[in-house]
């Protein structure tokens, strides 16, 4: 299935040689980004530590969607590596440098090098909804049942 076009421009200084994202498998939902570090200097994140993470792109995402920055599965369960806004929305309207939030949750340092897949991207579809202020809400089986409250099976 083909979706939108986002095209994509590389930042001044950045290593073309990664190529752009893509789609690791035939049925992969998102396109891996790469780091993409000024003089292929590596970023080492602490225990606790997060660092905004260059890809070395700028995106025109067509109007009518986003692009959501997700963590990879691997490096968060091996690693305990994730996106702390995950997942992050990329506007339609943006068009600055396109950088990504990783967060080392795990125990112990952990290297970021140059080339290496940090993240993922997801393209998709945006509602923007109309807001409509009213004097009650129409009620519900839930109610104003918060967390928990669907019971446990």
């Amino acid at each position: 299935m083909s979706g939108a076009t986002v095209e994509i421009a590389w930042d001044a200084g950045a290593d073309t040689a990664l190529g752009l994202p893509r789609y690791e498998t035939s049925g992969a939902a998102g396109a891996d980004l790469r780091a993409n570090l000024s003089e292929r200097v590596n970023v080492t994140l602490a225990p606790g530590a997060r660092a905004l993470i260059p890809t070395g792109l700028r995106l025109a995402i067509p109007e009518g969607f986003e692009v959501q920055i997700r963590p990879r599965s691997g490096l968060a369960l091996k690693h305990g590596i994730t996106l702390p806004n995950s997942p992050g929305t990329i506007d339609a309207d943006y068009r600055g440098p396109l950088g990504v939030i990783v967060m080392n949750a795990g125990t112990e340092d952990f290297t970021v090098t140059h080339g290496m897949r940090i993240a993922q991207m997801v393209i998709a579809p945006v509602v923007q909804a109309r807001f409509a202020l009213v004097e009650h809400l129409a009620p519900t089986q839930r109610g104003a049942g918060g967390f928990g409250s669907t019971g446990t099976e």
